[in-house]
């Protein structure tokens, strides 16, 4: 709660000091901090309807006559380890358009190839092929890190040099933005559901350009302003994560421990579970559920209507809950031949495929419902579901679920894992003292999360907001100078 507060102040603070007041966002991300700045005192129509008008003195172009240089990429061949070449592929690119180059690939490259798609600084490289629209069009700028690589790129990605007309540093900003970005979403074709961008369509993007002078202006100006959200972003990702592993060491604690540290302890020898209270059991979960079985898989396709019974998926459960996103439903006949799967109140439901072992207790809302293809954990008299589930989602269920006799990590979570599962059990009262503590300290500590992440949303639309204000000449930063400097 103490670095929300501190990212709002500080956001509040870093402003530029203007000569007349121009706020580019508004509303609840304005209460998160601005940056207020003059209009330019002229403007005209660009013609365009993304862009909107435009200062008087700007140019409106299709991209294409700003590039010196626009080329699809290699892959080359496996390598040799002599004189191999590190090739950029844009897995090594962020959707907000940085580097994260932590295990590059390394191909057998010809001369020809190197010398047609070496990397220098100042080129941008563009994600040219993706099924997501988050991804396709994400710009990277090529700076003196990347190019002291001496490396090239991939052909999924796409390499423009500009003329002298643009500034790299000021189209970085550009092609991230949402100006140029919903322009790739529309102009990519679809083949298969992959979004496809090529030299062609990277071309015929449409940009304001302002002269040269004020590139700079507007560069410098949203580096500067960037950075310092971008570093109250990092602090609230921070403490998401802090929470994060807050909220997973008081569930192991109370699920492992118990909630009075002056019971007598028992060591069992296991190394990832330690001393447990000593009038607590450790069992198998196969002992005392009501049953373990798996949701139906076989071609449940064939099952689905527009309306009826809700089938849940691995994506409708969360940690503790179920949620009823992309929710697909069973025919009625189908879900009364599928009874083994349907499901009632207090049971569980268990990832098998994607984040395995997650686990959610089955409230009002989906008794009554089916699944496809989770693990079903049946109530009985012998434990809380929500003390069984608390439990399945910590620590020390993780390492049996998800590590192998080899140490290797486990992709499906299947019923006979989950029956071997060892819990630490202890009485029923017990267990629901542990619950309601739980509910209450997770609780507090999902409340905190969802500040911090209401908080990263502000600061990201802020950021967003700003930079489309500068590219577009909505606010004229020239001369601009921070508060700190000025003082």
């Amino acid at each position: 709660m103490l670095l929300c507060l501190r990212a709002t102040a500080l956001v509040g603070r870093n402003r530029c000091r203007p000569e007349a007041g121009y706020q580019p966002h508004s509303g609840d991300a304005g209460k998160a901090g601005s940056v207020s700045a003059p209009a330019y005192p002229g403007y005209r129509e660009s013609g365009v309807d993304w862009i909107g008008a435009v200062p008087a003195h700007w140019n409106v172009t299709p991209l294409k006559g700003l590039i010196e240089r626009n080329d699809g990429g290699v892959w080359g061949s496996d390598p040799d380890g002599v004189k191999d070449t590190v090739v950029l592929r844009s897995t090594e690119q962020t959707v907000d358009g940085r580097w994260r180059i932590e295990d590059p690939a390394v191909r057998k490259l010809t001369a020809d190839e190197i010398e047609a798609t070496l990397l220098i600084e100042g080129d941008l490289l563009l994600t040219k092929s993706s099924g997501s629209s988050l991804h396709i069009g994400k710009t990277t700028l090529v700076d003196r890190r990347v190019a002291a690589l001496r490396c090239c790129y991939s052909n999924f990605m796409q390499r423009i040099r500009l003329n002298s007309s643009l500034l790299p540093e000021l189209a970085w900003y550009v092609l991230n933005s949402d100006l140029a970005r919903i322009q790739f979403d529309f102009l990519s074709n679809s083949t298969t559901g992959l979004a496809n961008l090529n030299g062609t369509i990277i071309g015929r993007v449409i940009v304001p350009v302002p002269p040269l002078d004020e590139q700079r202006d507007i560069a410098d100006f949203l580096g500067r302003e960037c950075s310092k959200i971008d570093t109250l972003i990092a602090e609230q990702e921070r403490l998401v994560a802090l929470l994060d592993e807050k909220r997973q060491a008081v569930i192991s604690q109370a699920v492992t421990r118990g909630l009075n540290h002056d019971v007598p302890m028992k060591d069992l020898g296991i190394e990832w579970l330690g001393a447990i209270p000593a009038h607590w059991e450790l069992t198998r979960l196969k002992h005392f559920v009501g049953g373990l079985t798996v949701g139906v898989v076989v071609t449940p396709t064939k099952y689905y209507a527009d309306d009826g019974v809700p089938a849940l998926r691995s994506l409708n459960v969360r940690e503790m809950r179920l949620v009823d996103e992309n929710l697909v439903f069973f025919r009625p006949d189908a879900h009364a031949e599928l009874q083994k799967s349907a499901l009632r109140i207090d049971d569980l439901v268990a990832v098998r495929t994607g984040k395995p072992g997650t686990t959610a207790v089955v409230g009002p809302d989906f008794d009554g419902a089916n699944c496809i293809d989770l693990i079903i954990i049946r109530k009985s008299s012998a434990f809380s579901s929500r003390f069984l589930a608390y439990a399945m989602n910590s620590e020390t269920c993780r390492v049996q679920y998800e590590l192998g006799a080899e140490g290797a990590i486990h992709t499906h979570f299947n019923v006979e894992t989950a029956s071997n599962l060892k819990i630490a059990l202890p009485p029923r009262a017990e267990q629901n003292e542990i619950t309601e503590y739980l509910d209450q300290t997770c609780g507090e500590l999902d409340s905190l999360r969802e500040e911090a992440e209401r908080a990263i949303s502000l600061l990201r639309e802020r950021r967003a907001a700003l930079i489309s204000a500068a590219v577009t000449g909505k606010i004229d930063v020239r001369g601009l100078v921070p508060l700190e400097e000025a003082a």
